[in-house]
């Protein structure tokens, strides 16, 4: 029962956040909208440890919730669904996110949530709604790195809800530095169905859309530059997919 993660935190208080809002975001998700997931079954054959999803982000919450259903359900043998059972096993504990520390303290609900397994990280680039430009903490990319040892962590390289916004070089370092297996994930409808917060719905009957794709070939003797490129491209929000969106 008081057994702890890599981070100290008890498992036990884990699971049970995670169980409470994933049977909440269930009835969002598999009820108030619909599920629409392509290519999950890659998630069975994963490694334990060192897997990094990549995603584009279209709310704050509901992306990241979707996507623990979606890697639970998977290990549970139900690849492309939605089980309210899968998520009530917790099928995997280290699962983490890696989500902006103003973020997750900015109210007594994202405090609770980022319980479910947050990596909270100092932005670089934009604090309180305002553009900033300060050094990486090396506190944040240790808590990665540990993260990913211990087992699997969720990002997003844009690290904002705005479609095909730049992503971030953080994200390239990690891979180089850790080389974690990447798994891209394209995301799609979550902007219409829910707020920008992902916490209340705007429009029913929306069809959520994951893919997830297979495993990226990564050079991790690479620079920066290319390996970033090559992870936008993945989860479809390099210059050459918003070129497509606007013509």
């Amino acid at each position: 029962m008081f057994k702890r993660d890599t981070f100290g935190q008890l498992i036990f208080l884990r699971k049970l956040v995670i169980r409470i809002f994933g049977t909440i975001t269930y009835i969002r998700f598999n009820k108030k909208n619909i599920p629409k997931i392509k290519g999950a079954e890659i998630i069975q054959d994963l490694p334990k440890e060192k897997v990094l999803f990549v995603s584009n982000h279209q709310t704050y919450f509901a992306d990241g919730a979707f996507m623990f259903h979606v890697i639970h359900s998977s290990l549970d043998g139900f690849p492309n669904k939605v089980k309210l059972k899968s998520i009530l096993k917790v099928m995997k504990t280290n699962l983490f996110f890696v989500a902006a520390e103003e973020t997750m303290k900015s109210g007594i609900l994202p405090k609770i949530l980022g319980l479910a397994g947050a990596v909270s990280i100092k932005r670089t680039w934009r604090e309180a709604g305002k553009e900033i430009k300060r050094k990486v903490d090396a506190k944040d990319t240790d808590s990665i790195e540990k993260a990913l040892n211990a087992g699997w962590v969720v990002t997003f390289p844009q690290g904002t809800t705005r479609a095909f916004a730049e992503g971030r070089k953080g994200t390239a370092h990690i891979i180089k530095n850790y080389k974690p297996i990447v798994v891209p994930v394209v995301i799609n409808g979550f902007r219409r169905a829910f707020d920008k917060k992902g916490l209340f719905i705007k429009k029913k009957g929306t069809e959520l859309q994951v893919t997830i794709k297979e495993p990226l070939i990564m050079d991790y003797n690479d620079n920066v530059e290319n390996v970033l490129h090559k992870v936008m491209d993945a989860i479809e929000q390099s210059k050459k997919f918003e070129w497509r969106s606007n013509n």
